[in-house]
């Protein structure tokens, strides 16, 4: 348990330094492989101008270059705050082992960090949603996938 708060106390040091250097959001996450810190992220949105640049975005990013892979299955990850639905996706995509966090939702929606408003949106039909949702081409998508599904070369993931 001891190790557990180490690395939660660097995510949270990398969302306060965030903060003092000017970079962007008060968040931090730090990716854990065997005991050890192999990706590290805070929040850039608005340096990059890239509104997926969220900590643990940047995390995961900087731990599958530095591992070379794309699956994060026997990792941790540590984020100085309850991730929000973006971030919590990439974390089930990258299958990491496990999730410690340390604020909550509610403590960022404090701090004018609010997503609440996503999770009512995922639960309304789409043509009831903010923003419009239209399908068009469906024939043209599925033959791609049926190209994929027989492609012999893939790597599945």
């Amino acid at each position: 348990m001891e190790d557990t708060k180490v690395f939660m106390t660097e995510a949270i040091q990398l969302a306060e330094n965030n903060i003092s250097e000017q970079k962007g959001g008060p968040f931090g996450a730090v990716v854990v492989k065997d005991g050890k810190v192999i990706g590290r992220g805070s929040n850039h949105v608005t340096t990059k101008n890239d509104p997926t640049a969220h900590a643990e975005i940047v995390a995961i990013r900087d731990a599958c270059n530095n591992l070379n892979t794309f699956d994060l299955k026997d990792c941790e990850i540590y984020a100085s705050c309850e991730p929000c639905p973006m971030c919590l996706g990439a974390i089930y995509w990258a299958r990491l082992g496990k999730l410690y966090y340390a604020g909550t939702k509610d403590d960022a929606a404090k701090a004018d960090f609010d997503d609440s408003f996503i999770y009512k949106e995922f639960e309304l039909p789409k043509d009831k949603r903010l923003i419009p949702s239209v399908q068009i081409m469906r024939e043209k998508a599925v033959k791609v996938f049926e190209k994929w599904i027989v492609n012999e070369n893939k790597i599945p993931y």
